[in-house]
């Protein structure tokens, strides 16, 4: 079932200021389980990724909480099913309503910055869900997926920049960490990528170990490259400034693979899908200072358990706290949980996205800041972020949702004639979920199927705003 933690005092129980760690998270946008070198792909190069893989702590079953992006980055700012505040698909915002990891952390006197795609709102000022209104003290951002050259936001001013996508988020975020640690503060720094999302405009350097593959597999993966030699600088700077003991490094995707150029690494289906290959991602962590030796945990996790790791590992309690879905890993990276020890839900709602055109919408920005004019559009603001507009019948649980219990996983599929379906399997001896054993564990699919609709109506109750 899902958890309520129970918490009293906003941080009163806060570790002390010289234990706290530095938390950087970073996020990478459609990068598939299979997307790694260090998970068999055949021709792809991920050195870094590969070396920090080997000497830390592998999270071989690591889950996004969506199979798309906006959703799953929500599930890593509060630590809930993004059903739980309305964000099904790509362009859905956060709620004005949630508490993020970045205003729990402030509490705690963290300083917070994010840097790259944040697809939660809105990157201009005056929004209710830009990244500064969700807590973070500085910000160089775009809408949604950005490629080279980007126009960004630097705290709601455009900003024209020049190089490669992903070392644009890292040289900023690398700003950042030397100002925290020039002045003695914790921080906590969101890095997400806009790589590897289409269109892919790889690098000519990138390219070329892929030159003799057709072009639209050069791009794809030459952005992966291009994404792991900017995560090396990022690490590389975080080992530099001496920081890299205390400093925790989270590294994982929002999404399974992308069709026809991704690797789902043998999981069945693919980005949108939540069947394994498009909801599990690579997982890598590192913290020196309790991670002592590398290892590999099969320990099913999601993204939603983020923030409560994060919060958990540095003492901060937030008063009146949500629902969660998310559950504290401290122990797993301590090396003393076995296992998770409760179900995992998620749900692939049919609300359809919102689009989001990133590119169009910044330079329209840059125009008009340019010309003296801020844009005052509500549409682009999301001025109604907050508002709950729609109630959900609290007996009826369309699209498809799943139940990862251990090893077994339910799906209940609801198709558009509102007629129910019902698949189990046993993940451990079936990758890819081809043996439906639903008519041979009735007793299995009944619990797991209570089990889930208990968890479904929760989702629903908070949908319609009773969390709040």
């Amino acid at each position: 079932m899902f958890t309520c933690l129970t918490v009293i005092g906003l941080c009163a129980t806060a570790a002390p200021p010289a234990e706290r760690p530095n938390i950087v998270l970073v996020m990478a946008d459609d990068q598939g389980w299979g997307d790694m070198a260090y998970n068999g792909h055949p021709r792809l190069k991920t050195p870094n990724f590969d070396r920090m893989a080997a000497e830390c702590l592998r999270f071989d079953r690591h889950y996004a909480a969506a199979p798309v992006c906006s959703p799953t980055r929500g599930s890593v700012m509060t630590g809930r099913h993004p059903n739980r505040f309305g964000c099904f698909k790509w362009g859905h915002p956060l709620r004005p309503q949630e508490t993020t990891i970045a205003e729990a952390l402030k509490t705690a006197g963290y300083t917070t910055g994010h840097f790259g795609k944040w697809h939660l709102g809105s990157v201009r000022k005056g929004s209710p869900v830009n990244p500064g209104a969700s807590g973070f003290d500085h910000w160089f951002s775009a809408e949604n997926f950005y490629d080279n050259d980007a126009i960004l936001s630097r705290e709601g001013v455009a900003v024209q920049t020049r190089g490669e996508s992903s070392m644009l988020a890292v040289d900023a975020a690398i700003d950042f960490i030397r100002d925290a640690t020039a002045a003695k503060k914790p921080f906590l720094a969101v890095v997400w990528f806009g790589s590897p999302h289409s269109p892919h405009q790889a690098l000519d350097e990138d390219r070329q170990p892929y030159a003799d593959l057709p072009a639209k597999d050069q791009n794809f993966l030459g952005e992966i490259t291009g994404m792991d030699r900017a995560f090396g600088k990022l690490r590389a700077e975080i080992k530099n400034l001496g920081i890299r003991d205390n400093t925790i490094l989270w590294y994982t995707s929002d999404n399974g693979a992308l069709p026809k150029v991704g690797s789902s690494g043998g999981f069945r289906g693919n980005k949108g899908q939540i069947y394994e290959g498009g909801l599990l991602v690579p997982a890598i962590m590192e913290w020196p200072a309790v991670i002592k030796a590398p290892r590999m945990t099969y320990v099913r996790c999601n993204s939603s358990d983020i923030y409560p790791t994060v919060l958990d590992i540095v003492g901060v309690k937030v008063e009146n706290q949500l629902p969660l879905d998310g559950i504290s890993l401290k122990s797993l990276i301590e090396g003393k949980m076995p296992s998770r020890g409760r179900g995992m839900g998620f749900w692939d709602h049919p609300t359809p996205g919102i689009s989001t055109p990133s590119a169009k919408w910044m330079a329209d920005l840059l125009a008009s800041q340019q010309a003296g004019a801020e844009p005052d559009d509500p549409e682009k603001l999301r001025l109604d972020a907050g508002q709950i507009k729609q109630t959900y019948p609290e007996d009826e649980f369309p699209g498809h949702a799943t139940w990862i219990d251990g090893d077994w996983k339910l799906h209940r599929i609801v198709d558009k004639k509102g007629k129910l379906k019902l698949e189990l399997y046993n993940l451990a001896d079936d990758r890819a979920e081809a043996n439906d054993l639903a008519g041979a564990e009735p007793e299995r699919v009944k619990q797991m199927k209570a089990d889930l609709e208990a968890w479904l109506l929760s989702v629903v109750k908070s949908l319609n705003g009773e969390d709040y």
